[in-house]
């Protein structure tokens, strides 16, 4: 498969500093994935000392989700049109500010306005860690890399209950949930100054324009189609979809605007490369399953089983493990095996998921946790055979100067993904939660069908793939 890229890959970085820029890339993007999932532990926290409501609870999760999703394209798109590093520096300075306001908030107000900035900031960063990664690395070097930002990806998802309960534990359950944020300023301030030092310097060979109505559009777009998914629990009815409805006519309506205007914000002509449109329908149907195991697991052992928020994230730690191992790994191989590898990593990962169906239909009680490690460490090796070779190969021939924006197409879809899989699966999950009086097992196992209705759909898109035809060349990553 074509790389896409110039020869003059990283422009001048020499090949040990490429490494420590990537670090410094890799700092960044595991504390606003860690974001993501960190604060589901610290909720009975929050509304204890904030006193706030379920609504005002669920905001600080969606919330996040949302503004994270809606500025992925666009971040995408001026860090490749102007500066990567000024745009990747502006975004952690944000990161790092917001999660401080939102460790000293007085009231439940404040803290949502810190994570929606907390959202915005992420959503700025993401998109130049892939651009970077597509920028500094060429073949072999390249899956490597997104070997490590898969890895980073897979244990900042897994380890974020592990890490938020043990700092509760530490500081206590009044002000433990505050460290959950406080420990992003130390971190992000350091990263800042590497940033400034390590990052390359912004190539100003050719500007491009930055499409105010395609921002515009795709931005409205994308919110009418998150919006009634985060907010499921609270908004009752069935009138909230028709914004998924309105959604969609806004993003048929910047399709037709990207195709007419002279300076696109996205090429779409990448949906015509097989690796691309394939890797990006993938992202999004694995996403939709694998980020809804944590939420509901959580869920099952806090409430249900009265885990304490450390106990709850150590058992969600084997799927961490498995994935940071298997990705680092599936980085170095995928330019050898390519998408077989995906497909097979989806397979394990079924395996994994019909493994802790069965270890909860046994043991559903307090010893859960344990009856499920060796399955979810076996789901966890299987996804990290998915994400980071399913990544290298979808952005293969992306060239560089499109890096940004590609990686932020590719991730609003695996956003949509996950807010669509947690509302889908917590609908499950709550409805059989309700209908059996409170029998919490049934409940996750139902959600686990759920999920494993969008792994199989995944596995399936790859399968065809592989039955149908190779991979733009020989179906693998260069």
């Amino acid at each position: 498969m074509r790389t896409g890229t110039t020869a003059a890959s990283g422009h001048g970085v020499g090949g040990r500093r490429r490494w420590r820029a990537l670090s410094v890339c890799l700092v960044a993007a595991f504390m606003t994935l860690l974001d993501v999932s960190i604060v589901n532990v610290a909720l009975p926290s929050i509304r204890d000392g904030l006193h706030a409501s379920d609504a005002g609870l669920q905001w600080i999760l969606s919330g996040y989700a949302l503004t994270f999703g809606l500025i992925l394209v666009p971040a995408g798109r001026f860090g490749d049109a102007r500066s990567r590093r000024a745009v990747f520096m502006a975004g952690l300075a944000l990161f790092t500010a917001s999660s401080a306001l939102a460790g000293i908030a007085p009231g439940i107000g404040w803290l949502i306005g810190a994570r929606l900035v907390q959202g915005v900031a992420g959503g700025i960063l993401n998109p130049q860690v892939a651009g970077f990664i597509q920028q500094l690395f060429q073949g072999a070097d390249r899956g490597r890399a997104f070997g490590l930002l898969g890895g980073v990806i897979g244990i900042a998802t897994a380890v974020g209950p592990l890490l938020g309960g043990a700092l509760i534990a530490l500081a206590g359950p009044d002000e433990g949930w505050r460290w959950v944020f406080y420990v992003n300023v130390p971190v992000g301030l350091a990263a800042l100054v590497l940033a400034w030092r390590l990052l390359p310097e912004p190539i100003y060979g050719e500007r491009q324009g930055l499409d105010p109505p395609g921002v515009l559009l795709l931005g409205a777009g994308v919110l009418c189609v998150l919006l009634p998914f985060v907010q499921e629990q609270q908004w009752h009815g069935a009138l909230k979809w028709l914004l998924v409805l309105a959604g969609g006519v806004l993003i048929a309506a910047f399709v037709l605007w990207e195709r007419r205007t002279g300076t696109p914000m996205v090429d779409l002509g990448l949906f015509r490369l097989r690796s691309y449109a394939l890797g990006a329908a993938i992202a999004l149907l694995y996403f939709a399953g694998f980020t809804a195991v944590f939420f509901i697991f959580t869920l099952y052992l806090q409430n249900g089983l009265h885990y304490s928020a450390l106990e709850a994230g150590l058992a969600i730690t084997p799927f961490a493990v498995g994935s940071g191992v298997a990705a680092t790994i599936g980085g170095r191989v995928v330019s050898r095996y390519g998408r077989p590898l995906v497909a097979a990593g989806l397979g394990v990962v079924v395996v994994g998921l019909v493994a802790a169906w069965i270890a909860v239909e046994l043991r559903p009680g307090g010893g859960v946790g344990w009856a499920t490690a060796l399955p979810l460490l076996v789901a966890g090796i299987g996804s990290g055979m998915v994400i980071s070779p399913n990544q290298t190969i979808t952005l293969s021939e992306v060239p560089y100067t499109e890096g940004g924006s590609a990686a932020g197409v590719l991730q609003t879809g695996q956003r949509v993904g996950t807010a669509t899989g947690i509302a889908a699966v917590g609908s499950v999950f709550f409805a059989t939660v309700a209908g059996t009086r409170g029998d919490w097992a049934a409940a996750f196992r139902h959600g686990l069908v759920v999920i494993l209705g969008f792994v199989l759909a995944a596995l399936g898109a790859a399968v065809v793939d592989l039955v149908t035809g190779r991979d733009d060349g020989d179906g693998r990553a260069e």
